[in-house]
């Protein structure tokens, strides 16, 4: 059972999950996501200790009242967590925005982060990439519209057919984000995260010296594989692993999902 604590950063009170003993792992979840993602992904067993903090917004977490949001923003509570925690080092890691986070953090903190852990990135180094506009899209469509209608528009985009084609999971989260009990003061969220970057660069990353692993995965394209890709290639040492596409078999994906962190953090 995990340890609960709440965290106040600013006017925020913010949700902190601590689960299991020895090696602590920070593992953070992607954009509109929380503990119960993490979960799923995360395996479970002893000698590792994973703590994930729910971001602004996320799960229990309040949103607070500073604006904009911003990756830096997220990682700065992170680090205030495990700062909280009592953790000096540790291995960080996350799902598609927690993959940002945790690079933000390895880079801006290498004397506290001892490894790294990149599951599906929807970032590599640049600000608003290209593949997080459908996220844009729906940012835009429920400040503009509310929820309701945002969805009713959404279904009828070209985005959407897309997606529906190449990538129908990536389209059941995004339709995901209009039936949020929270969805219009959450848009802003997700309007700020998407237009934003990491605050990294290529040289930062070839200038990291911890053992890396970056996972990917084809049929997604919130979460390209060409991203995981470069990020392997841009970290020195980096393994880089291919999993089989949560779009075509998610209980496959999660166990070889599983399996590939635990080697990692086993050897």
């Amino acid at each position: 059972m995990a340890r609960l604590a709440t965290l106040l950063r600013d006017d925020a009170t913010l949700q902190v999950y601590d689960d299991g003993d020895e090696l602590a792992v920070i593992f953070q979840h992607g954009l509109g996501g929380g503990e119960a993602q993490v979960a799923q992904a995360f395996p479970s067993g002893p000698g590792l200790r994973r703590i994930t903090l729910e971001c602004r917004g996320h799960g229990a977490s309040g949103l607070g009242s500073r604006r904009p949001f911003s990756l830096m923003m997220f990682a700065d509570d992170v680090v205030a967590a495990a700062d909280q925690a009592g953790l000096d080092r540790f291995v960080a890691g996350g799902i598609s925005m927690g993959a940002a986070i945790a690079m933000r953090l390895a880079c801006r903190h290498p004397d506290r982060v001892a490894g790294l852990l990149l599951v599906r990135p929807a970032w590599i180094f640049d600000s608003a990439p290209v593949n997080l506009r459908p996220i844009a899209e729906v940012a835009r469509l429920i400040l503009d519209h509310g929820p309701d209608r945002a969805r009713a528009i959404f279904a009828q985009s070209e985005t959407a057919a897309r997606l529906q084609r190449e990538a129908p999971d990536n389209l059941a989260s995004l339709f995901g984000y209009f039936d949020r009990p929270d969805a219009a003061p959450f848009a802003q969220v997700l309007a700020d995260i998407a237009a934003d970057g990491p605050g990294v660069s290529a040289r930062d990353a070839a200038a990291l010296g911890i053992p890396t692993l970056v996972i990917g995965n084809a049929v997604d394209a919130v979460h390209p594989l060409t991203a995981a890709h470069t990020l392997a290639a841009a970290i020195p040492g980096a393994t880089f692993a291919e999993i089989s596409p949560k779009a075509l078999d998610s209980v496959r994906h999660f166990a070889e999902l599983q399996a590939e962190i635990t080697t990692f953090l086993h050897t």
